[in-house]
């Protein structure tokens, strides 16, 4: 399951890739935007302001997370859309897409190269795809759940889940992947220095940043209370040595990986 409110725990450092990635999208007035894995729509309802002209679409696999997206939208500003990013066809919006964006969803999705030919496709002339994925798999935040599950041998199971938890292809793959769909690539890597809880509200501010989305997977497999809170207990001590806390915060080093690419008009 999918909690907004711990999400939205780092709202605006969560925002800022997404952000960077419309920047690169010089589209002037696109009649229909869709956001495939929008969320809690906080970004998504950004792109109303960007494109005010626009039919704009905002699609997700998570009820709770389109729950907070609807009451968000006061204004009923975005069409919300439930559906897994896998199974959705474009040809059920009966238009042709100028913008296509997916933001830090498709690492959920392992192969899912193999749904760009088919969101390809459903472009207009000159439309618009654009991506971004975290890309820190070898970061202490990843390490340091793998190294948890094997100290504690009970918790074997925990890391086949791990390493299909989530998949990201190497940037040439993504480009090369964009180029022969016959779209005009852009691919890049930025690595965030995200300061996270100046204030010292939260006791270890890297594992509630994980809550939200890395260790999804761990706390799917510990259903027992009491397992659960020895594992998380550990991963903690781990991730206080890895990320100290400073005087100005705690800072997590984030890496995300982003591919933009333009169908010729």
């Amino acid at each position: 399951m999918w909690d907004p409110a711990q999400y939205a725990l780092f709202g605006t450092h969560r925002a800022r890739p997404f952000a960077d990635l419309v920047a690169r999208v010089a589209a002037t007035a696109p009649r229909l935007v869709v956001d495939v894995g929008c969320g809690d729509g906080t970004s998504t309802l950004t792109l109303t302001e960007r494109w005010p002209g626009a039919r704009v679409v905002g699609l997700d696999s998570s009820p709770d997370m389109l729950a907070a997206a609807r009451a968000n939208d006061l204004d009923g500003r975005v069409e919300w859309v439930e559906a897994c990013a896998e199974d959705w066809d474009p040809a059920d919006l009966g238009a042709p897409i100028d913008v296509l964006l997916t933001n830090a969803a498709l690492q959920w999705i392992p192969g899912h190269l193999d749904l760009l030919p088919r969101w390809a496709a459903a472009l207009a002339p000159g439309g618009w795809f654009a991506m971004q994925v975290p890309d820190n798999l070898d970061s202490p935040s990843h390490r340091l759940m793998r190294r948890v599950a094997v100290r504690h041998r009970r918790y074997a199971d925990l890391l086949p889940r791990l390493d299909r938890a989530l998949a990201v292809a190497a940037p040439g793959e993504y480009l090369a992947t964009l180029s022969r769909l016959g779209l005009e690539a852009d691919v890049w890597e930025t690595t965030y220095h995200h300061v996270l809880d100046p204030d010292g509200v939260h006791a270890s501010p890297v594992l509630e940043w994980m809550r939200a989305t890395g260790l999804r997977p761990v706390l799917a497999v510990l259903a027992d209370d009491a397992e659960r809170e020895e594992f998380l207990a550990d991963y903690a001590a781990e991730l206080a040595r890895a990320y100290p806390r400073e005087p100005w915060g705690v800072v997590l080093p984030f890496a995300r990986l982003f591919a933009v690419g333009r169908r010729p008009a």
